[in-house]
C-alpha cells in the first residue's frame, strides 16, 4: 500500500483568541513557511484548527520538518499521520498496514477517534472499537489499556480525508513568533538569561538581545560564547540581533572612585540605563533578565528595587521564582546549557566586591553616583555599540 504521511500542528491558545484569531494563524502560516524551505517543498495551511504540513515531493525530508516544527511557538502537540479517504474499509486498511512499525515493541494502547465531520456514519466509539480490533489482529503481543496506555492512536475523520497516529509529541506551546511585540534580553553568558529570552518568546515576543562585555579583562571567546548561546536560541526564537556594549571604561571609573561594596549594584545601574537607551532605539517595549530572586546580590529584593528605579520601561523576569535546578531543567530544553557552562568569565565576574552590598539603599547608591559623571559615561559606553545578526535560516534576513 502507498502511504501517504502528512505532520499536524494543534493549536494551543491560539484557539481561544476570538476576533485576533486570523493574525495569530497568519504567523503561525508565515513562520512555518520560512522554516520549512530548506526541507523542500510543502504545501501549509490551516484547518479547523490544525495546521497542516504536507510534502509536495519524494525529495522532502520529514524528519527534519518535524523536528522543526516541534520548535514553533504556538503549538500544543505535534504529530506523524498517515492520509486516506474517508470511509471505514479505507481507514481499515491504512491502519493495517501503517500501525504496526509505528507500535512495534508496545505493550498496551488505546484508540481515540475524533469525529469532526458528523455526516461519517460511525460514531468515534464505534470507529475506536473497529480500529483497535485491527491494531490487535495486526500487532502480535499488544494489549488494550483505556487508563494508562503507553501510546494512544488516534484517528481523526476530517472534512476532506481521514488521519491515523500513533502517538503525539508535545508542541513548543505559547503564542506565535512576534505576536506580543519586542523585548530587549540582557544577554550574558550564564544559564538563566537564554531561558529568560525563550520564556518570552515563548509568550510570542520578538527577541533582541544586548551583551555587555568588558575587554581586555573578559576575553574573545567569552564573546564568541554568547554569539552561540544566541544561535542556539534562535532554534525556537528564529532571529536574534545581538547588539554588544563595553563596559571597561564604566568598571574602571567604578572602581577608582566609589565604595567597593557598591560596585555590583553600581554596574547594575549602568546596564539597566544603557539597556533602556537601547531598547528604545531599537523599538523594544520591555526589557528581559534572567534574574532570579535571592540568587546573588544584585537580585535581592532590595537591588532589584533600586535597579528597577532608574529605568522607564517594564522590566520582565521569567525566571523570578524559579530556582537553580528549574532553570537548568529549562536550559537543556531550549539547547543551551552545555554552552552556558563553558567557562569563559563575563564582565559581572570583573572587579568583583569581597563584600557585595545586598540590602543596598536608594540614597546612598545615589551618593555614589555623585562621584562620577554618569551622564559622560554612558554616551561613551553606547558609542561601542556594535550589532550581530543571527538567524536560525537564511530567509529570515
Amino acid at each position: 500500500m502507498n502511504i501517504s504521511e502528512v505532520i499536524l500542528c494543534k493549536y494551543g491558545e491560539v484557539v481561544l483568541k476570538g476576533a485576533n484569531r486570523q493574525s495569530f494563524e497568519s504567523s503561525l502560516i508565515k513562520e512555518l513557511r520560512r522554516r520549512a524551505s530548506p526541507h523542500g517543498s510543502f504545501k501549509i495551511y490551516f484547518k479547523q484548527s490544525i495546521v497542516y504540513i504536507e510534502p509536495q515531493d519524494e525529495f522532502c525530508d520529514m524528519d527534519g520538518m518535524y523536528e522543526t516544527a516541534k520548535k514553533v511557538f504556538g503549538f500544543m502537540g505535534v504529530t506523524r499521520a498517515a492520509v486516506c479517504e474517508k470511509n471505514m474499509d479505507a481507514i481499515k486498511e491504512l491502519a493495517r498496514a501503517y500501525l504496526p512499525e509505528k507500535l512495534a515493541g508496545v505493550r498496551t494502547f488505546k484508540v481515540d477517534a475524533k469525529r469532526a465531520d458528523k455526516r461519517f456514519p460511525l460514531k468515534s466509539p464505534e470507529i475506536s472499537a473497529e480500529i483497535g480490533g485491527v491494531i490487535l489482529s495486526a500487532v502480535r503481543g499488544i494489549k488494550v489499556d483505556v487508563r494508562s496506555p503507553e501510546v494512544v492512536v488516534g484517528v481523526e475523520i476530517r472534512d476532506d480525508y481521514a488521519y491515523v497516529r500513533a502517538g503525539q509529541e508535545p508542541g513548543a506551546g505559547g503564542l506565535p513568533p512576534r505576536s506580543s511585540g519586542r523585548g530587549l534580553l540582557l544577554l550574558s553568558g550564564g544559564i538563566d538569561s537564554p531561558v529568560a529570552g525563550c520564556m518570552m518568546a515563548k509568550r510570542g515576543m520578538e527577541i533582541e538581545a544586548l551583551h555587555f562585555e568588558s575587554f581586555p579583562y573578559t576575553s574573545e571567546r567569552a564573546r564568541e560564547k554568547v554569539m552561540q548561546l544566541a544561535e542556539e536560541m534562535c532554534e525556537f526564537c528564529s532571529r536574534i540581533h545581538v547588539h554588544v556594549i563595553s563596559l571597561t571604561h564604566i568598571q574602571e571609573v567604578l572602581r577608582d572612585n566609589c565604595k567597593e561594596d557598591y560596585f555590583t549594584i553600581l554596574l547594575r545601574i549602568f546596564m539597566m540605563r544603557l539597556a533602556e537607551r537601547c531598547a528604545r532605539e531599537y523599538k523594544c517595549h520591555a526589557l528581559i533578565t534572567g534574574e532570579s530572586l535571592g540568587q546573588v546580590a544584585s537580585q535581592t529584593l532590595s537591588a532589584i528595587g533600586v535597579t528597577d528605579s532608574v529605568v522607564n520601561i517594564p522590566v520582565f523576569r521569567p525566571c523570578i521564582g524559579m530556582d537553580k535546578n528549574e532553570i537548568v531543567i529549562e536550559a537543556r530544553k531550549y539547547g543551551t546549557f552545555e554552552t552556558s557552562i563553558l567557562p569563559f568569565e563575563d564582565c559581572c565576574t570583573v572587579f568583583t566586591p569581597r563584600h557585595p552590598k545586598t540590602q543596598p539603599k536608594l540614597s546612598e547608591v545615589m551618593a555614589e553616583l555623585e562621584k562620577i559623571d554618569v551622564e559622560a559615561l554612558l554616551d561613551e559606553a553606547y558609542q561601542t555599540l556594535q550589532t550581530e545578526t543571527k538567524l536560525v535560516y537564511p530567509e529570515y534576513r
